[in-house]
């Protein structure tokens, strides 16, 4: 007796792709990327480039900072994989939230966030979280909040290297004199959103 064989046409090569991710994805979920989504929007302050991860923005600068191609390439580096223009559910969150705090409608930020630094800059990152609004810190303060009195030169640093402006508040940590000092979006922007705080702006 004489077996046969059933004839099967061949899966289409899209299928076997979309198989083999969910396949990868499944057992080697490390070795595939995740595109970061960024946008861009306007505000009282000028343009905004906001980034995203599945986590929560992990980039909310001033398109006109210094520093921006430098951030967006550490992002390209810490997940290894390029940014491209997309959607992301924090952005529509960050946007609202941002306009209710220029019109003096808010004072916290609840959007998620994802800080991508090193241990001491994300210690530093979260002392300026604690700073309220309408308030400032020194340096020195902020230093002695972290338990790192002769840190101040470092705790700068780590301010100067924080890539979700307003949100994280470092605009808010001036001189010990008052005067104040570095700001990665502009003095003139660091003045303007300290009075909008202090209710001093007049619109």
């Amino acid at each position: 007796m004489n077996g046969f064989m059933i004839q099967t046409d061949p899966l289409p090569i899209s299928q076997l792709y979309n198989w083999l991710i969910v396949y990868l994805r499944f057992m080697f979920p490390e070795l595939l990327k995740s595109t970061i989504c960024f946008t861009r929007f306007e505000s009282p302050l000028g343009t905004f480039i906001s980034c995203a991860t599945p986590k929560g923005i992990c980039l909310l600068e001033f398109s006109d900072r210094k520093m921006l191609q430098t951030e967006l390439k550490l992002i390209r580096k810490k997940f290894n994989t390029e940014i491209e223009e997309g959607e992301s559910e924090y952005f529509d969150l960050v946007k609202l939230q941002l306009d209710e705090y220029f019109n003096k409608k808010r004072k916290e930020f609840t959007v998620p966030l994802h800080m991508i630094g090193t241990p001491f800059q994300q210690k530093a990152w979260n002392e300026l979280l604690k700073i309220p609004y309408g308030q400032t810190r020194s340096y020195k303060a902020q230093a002695l909040a972290l338990n790192s009195p002769l840190a101040v030169r470092a705790v700068a640093n780590a301010n100067g290297m924080n890539m979700i402006a307003i949100v994280i508040p470092c605009h808010r940590v001036i001189g010990e004199d008052g005067s104040l000092t570095g700001y990665g979006g502009g003095l003139w922007r660091k003045k303007w959103l300290l009075e909008l705080e202090s209710n001093q702006l007049r619109f």
